[in-house]
């Protein structure tokens, strides 16, 4: 009997990130970050490092870095896997099969 009442008094804790699928939502733009806002209400942040030799992607859920590659125009990023592509104050991001951002607009820095 005193197990029973012990799990189900557990039953209410929530164990995030284990027990929940939600991800923390930011509060605040992180630190010397671009805030990108894109098409179908998606945001992203990027903070760019070693003047511009490299990008750290914000997303809700994870964050990844990203290295300059050579690009036929602007300036793109890569991990051979996502690549984010900026041109002035524009960008997309892309890492298949899930995630794309397209029609961004840096917003600011």
């Amino acid at each position: 009997m005193g197990f029973a009442l012990l799990v189900a008094g557990c039953s209410s804790i929530d164990w995030w990130p284990f027990g929940s699928e939600a991800a923390p939502e930011r509060s605040r733009a992180p630190l010397n970050a671009t805030e990108y806002r894109c098409d179908a209400g998606k945001r992203f942040y990027a903070r760019y490092l070693d003047s511009g030799g490299a990008a750290w992607v914000i997303l809700p859920e994870r964050e990844f870095r990203l290295d300059k590659v050579a690009a036929a125009s602007g300036t793109r990023y890569s991990n051979g896997r996502a690549t984010l592509e900026v041109n002035g104050n524009e960008a997309a991001l892309a890492d298949p099969p899930a995630i794309s951002f397209t029609g961004c607009k840096g917003v600011g820095g």
